[in-house]
């Protein structure tokens, strides 16, 4: 196996190093060496400042991509796949999500790791997921190249806890997804946890509750310069992705500096990437906006929410499960209809933001059918009313009443009236005013409405008595109207 020699040369130092430091963690492979190759060395002499150094224009420029991209796909998928919410006898408490079983049930570092022998996804098909995601709609994959604890789908030199060294499937997940994305024209892009259950520098010490802000480990420094970091730089110079989403920036041990110092590293390494505001503590809450202006990181957060209302600057993507967890839980069935998902990004669309849409694929490496089902519908609506979506603006109004979300073309040129429900024979809108003499259509409609216009009562539309029948709409769960004009001022 490739580079393996050196692998293991670097953990036989680990091990010697840190035995005595880890009792707890005494045999198993978490005891891993510190990284002394100069060749593997972080260090950067001369990193540029962007935090203070990237003007507005050229922020709007890297970000311009994503903003109008709108919808993509999460990928939460690791070894806690396998136990799948339950472990030896013991069940998940209702609520609590499958990717955060190492923690939720106490397991110890050893005994966790015996998933890592048992992980095989021989049904994994990085050819059908990114297919999956491209017929939805969706322009950009983020996938778990590294969750909390701290199993690595990629092979890296600095660790032998990866797919490559402690599972029997022995190929490199990412890269066969890298490999099919650039096939298929969908953007890469990686989440990666600050956070670490399994590493004994970071907050393996801490169990039984990994997940603790009463304990900091002295080491972690440690691992941040000789373990994340360099995990990070493999990530980026392997595999090129086009954003780097973190996570678990909560704990004690990580500071806003700390942050700031990240951010500016990864952006070092590759000066066009975007990095959510999860690299630091500027994060509040689960909305997921920031707490202060300077806080690092290029877009907001929200997580198992939608902004109430458009942001005041600060880019922002809202992550949201289709059921109630991340990782794959074989009891959780409860699922968001189609009609839900497809109302949600209408709604984010609306408010100048991104949806990004998790899946939690099983320990063979499937994506759940009832996901694959709620996606292709999503793939079919976006079909027809894409453009009302995808590269849009926000209104000043960006909605009208509880039904209709508003969009509106990059140029200007045209207003999208994105109505949640079937609108009977005619659509009152009083925000709107339309260019004298143009067509109004509704999307997936070759023929122009019939439409008046007046300054007190507002724009109405007809809506032809043939369209009343549902087989006949071009669409289910939203219908979008596509309107030359403005914003009523």
């Amino acid at each position: 196996m490739r580079n393996l020699l050196l692998k293991n040369l670097t953990l036989a130092i680990y091990a010697i190093v840190f035995t005595t430091l880890f009792s707890a963690c005494s045999g198993s492979s978490t005891q891993q060496a510190e990284q002394k190759q100069d060749s593997l060395s972080t260090t950067q002499t001369s990193m540029k400042d962007y935090i203070k150094e990237e003007t507005k224009e050229e922020r709007e420029a890297r970000m311009q991509w994503w903003k109008d991209a709108r919808f993509g796909m999460f990928i939460h998928w690791g070894l806690y796949a396998i136990p799948a919410g339950e472990h030896k006898g013991k069940v998940l408490e209702k609520g609590k999500i499958g990717e955060w079983i190492m923690n939720s049930l106490q397991i110890p570092v050893a005994e966790y790791e015996e998933y890592a022998k048992q992980f095989n996804p021989t049904k994994y098909d990085a050819k059908e997921w990114v297919r999956i995601a491209k017929e939805a709609g969706m322009k950009y994959i983020v996938i778990t190249s590294k969750h909390h604890d701290g199993f690595s789908l990629w092979d890296s030199q600095v660790s032998n806890y990866d797919v490559m060294d402690a599972s029997p499937y022995k190929k490199d997940i990412l890269q066969a997804l890298a490999d099919e994305c650039k096939a298929q024209g969908v953007t890469l892009c990686f989440y990666h946890s600050i956070m670490d259950w399994h590493h004994p520098d970071a907050q393996a010490p801490h169990y039984p509750e990994y997940n603790t802000d009463k304990k900091q480990n002295p080491n972690f420094n440690r691992y941040v310069e000789q373990y994340m970091k360099p995990q990070l730089k493999e990530l980026v110079e392997k595999y090129d992705p086009a954003v780097l989403w973190f996570d678990g920036e909560w704990i004690p041990e990580w500071t806003e500096p700390q942050g700031k110092e990240l951010y500016n590293f990864v952006r070092n390494l590759k000066p066009t990437i975007i990095i959510n505001n999860r690299v630091g503590k500027g994060r509040k809450g689960m909305q997921g906006m920031n707490e202060y202006e300077d806080a690092a990181g290029d877009f907001g957060t929200p997580e198992q929410e939608i902004l109430s209302g458009k942001s005041n600057g600060l880019p922002w993507e809202s992550c949201m499960t289709m059921n109630d967890t991340w990782g794959y839980r074989k009891d959780d069935n409860n699922w968001k209809s189609a009609e839900m998902l497809v109302h949600n990004l209408a709604d984010i669309a609306a408010k100048g933001g991104n949806y990004l849409l998790n899946v939690g694929p099983t320990a063979e490496g499937e994506i759940p059918k009832p996901s694959v089902e709620r996606l292709a519908e999503m793939g079919k609506w976006l079909q027809v009313n894409g453009e009302a979506i995808y590269a849009t603006k926000s209104l000043n109004n960006f909605k009208e009443g509880e039904t209709i979300r508003y969009t509106q073309s990059a140029d200007g040129q045209y207003v999208y009236a994105i109505s949640l429900k079937w609108v009977g024979n005619q659509l009152n809108l009083k925000n709107i005013t339309p260019k004298e003499g143009s067509e109004i259509k509704m999307l997936g409609v070759d023929t122009p409405l019939k439409w008046t216009y007046d300054a007190t009562k507002g724009l109405t539309i007809e809506i032809p008595k043939d369209l009343q029948a549902e087989a006949k709409r071009p669409c289910k769960y939203a219908y979008t109207f596509k309107i030359e004009g403005t914003e009523k001022q």
